[in-house]
């Protein structure tokens, strides 16, 4: 059995105006607020509900005021009533008499704003004098009256209006007789209420011109504090297109200086990021037109058959695949870049299996030129990196060690854990990747030039980007590369290169 569908609550909208309602916030979206509206609610709303607040107390205070002052003007109307009393007898045997003409109230009453009727009774509640009507006092003298006599006030009402009765516990007596009596002195609100409306209309005009001057005071202040932003603004809009230049407003807020401050190193990060860009497009562009024009050209001669189709083949092979070496170096090196400008967390990877895994993709090579290969790569080395970023570093190196040792030499690969200076206590250790081999080496001014993208100087066919990724990949792990000649003992003959890559290990 289902259960009962709840009743719809009453802030819910109603399903004939639900649609109605979301096509309406969908073609007029709430725009979001602007700074200044948050600032001028933010600030006036609290001062206006202040305002609001000690305006009403203000009221009940001044009203409270009234009460104190008009309530000695009851308690003298009861003293005078009291001094019309006589009485005969004593105690329970005592006769009130009063005379008492309403005309002894008239004093009393201002301006005919407020009517005042009074009683007079013994404490058995019996009418001496005054109007009949008026409730008898049930209540008791409170402990600490506000003036020197036996006094309570209250509020009631008399003849459907609201009343402030007095009431005095007064002794008579007389050469004949002894008793107390009960004087009850009742008026009407109509003046004291009017005092106070009068003295609230006095406090309203003063607190809507409070009002007034601070919200004057606040468009002036808020104009003025959010003077830089709309400077800052302005200046950004008159900017030209691709304009990436560091914000330099004068006089801006402390309070603005750490968003101008996170916005100039965005804007940093963005023209890194398109000058990567443009060099790539740029080197893209001069360094694949000239595989592509002698593309065509041995295409023409295929065509025109200047040469055997095979061997044109051959040839159009070979330029396709350095073509297509260079573009996947190229790429490579853009995104080492990208990475470089945006880091992100990699898992520990084993680099030791990853040089076993490049050295066998490459054996075919290293059997073409029966060169002596030796990998030492036993001991398990961690680092922190993306694979293919290993990859690619030891294909490199690897490939241009190759390359350019001579048929026969000896080539060696060794990667182990660096050794730890004694000196150094909170370097993180170390891995070492050092590949040797028996090639010609390199000059000093070509080693100073090598790490910089198309700076090849040998005649190997190599575009010079190699070097270049191994580098950006290496300063990308905050490691470190270096070549160095390898001479004979105390001699200059160059025996051949060492490639040393230090990185550092991961801790699992």
């Amino acid at each position: 059995m289902s259960a009962p569908t709840p009743p719809p609550l009453a802030h819910q909208v109603p399903p004939q105006l639900e649609r109605p309602l979301l096509l309406w916030h969908r073609l007029w979206p709430p725009a979001p607020w602007s700074l200044r509206r948050q600032l001028l609610v933010g600030i006036l709303l609290p001062v206006v509900l202040s305002i609001g607040f000690n305006t009403v107390s203000l009221y009940r205070e001044s009203l409270q005021t009234l009460h104190t002052a008009y309530d000695r003007t009851l308690l003298a109307s009861a003293k005078s009533i009291s001094e019309q009393l006589d009485v005969d007898g004593y105690d329970e045997h005592a006769q009130l008499r009063s005379i008492v003409p309403y005309s002894a109230l008239e004093i009393f009453e201002a301006d005919n704003q407020s009517r005042m009727f009074y009683r007079v009774s013994t404490l058995d509640g019996e009418l001496v004098s005054g109007f009949a009507e008026l409730p008898f006092w049930r209540g008791q003298i409170p402990m600490r009256p506000p003036y020197a006599a036996l006094v309570d006030f209250y509020d009631a009402k008399f003849r459907d209006q609201p009343v402030r009765v007095a009431v005095l516990l007064q002794p008579v007596a007389s050469a004949t007789g002894r008793s107390m009596a009960v004087i009850q002195v009742a008026e009407t609100l109509e003046l004291r209420r009017t005092l106070a409306l009068h003295l609230l209309a006095d406090t309203l005009w003063r607190q809507a011109l409070l009002v007034l001057l601070v919200v004057l005071t606040v468009l002036l202040v808020v104009q003025r504090v959010t003077r830089p932003v709309r400077r800052i603004s302005q200046a950004m809009a008159q900017r030209p297109q691709g304009d990436l230049s560091p914000l330099a407003p004068p006089a801006a807020p402390r309070e603005l200086q750490p968003l101008l401050e996170a916005t100039n190193q965005v804007m940093a990060r963005l023209s890194r990021l398109l000058q990567h860009q443009k060099r790539f497009v740029r080197d893209a562009a001069h360094q694949l037109r000239t595989p592509l024009a002698v593309l065509k050209t041995q295409v023409q001669s295929a065509r025109r058959g200047d040469m055997p189709p095979a061997e044109a083949l051959a040839e159009i092979e070979t330029t396709v695949d350095r073509a297509t070496q260079l573009a996947n170096q190229m790429l490579a090196l853009a995104k080492v870049e990208q990475l470089r400008q945006a880091p992100a967390p990699a898992a520990p990877m084993a680099w030791d299996a990853i040089v076993r895994e490049v050295a066998l993709d490459l054996a075919p090579l290293v059997a073409d030129k029966t060169l002596d290969f030796e990998l030492q790569a036993d001991a398990a080395v961690w680092v922190q990196a993306p694979a293919w970023m290993l990859r690619e570093l030891v294909r490199n190196l690897l490939h241009n060690a190759i390359r350019h040792a001579p048929v026969g030499s000896p080539l060696r690969v060794q990667l182990q854990p660096a050794p730890q200076p004694s000196s150094a206590q909170d370097v993180p250790s170390m891995a070492l990747l050092r590949i040797t081999d028996s090639g010609p080496g390199i000059s000093a001014e070509l080693q100073q030039r090598l790490f910089r993208p198309f700076s090849a100087g040998d005649g190997h066919g190599g575009s010079g980007l190699g070097l270049a990724i191994c580098h950006e990949i290496v300063l990308a792990l905050h490691g470190h590369l270096q070549l160095r000649n390898r001479h004979a003992p105390g001699s200059d003959t160059i025996h051949g290169l060492d490639a040393e890559v230090l990185l550092p290990q991961a801790s699992l």
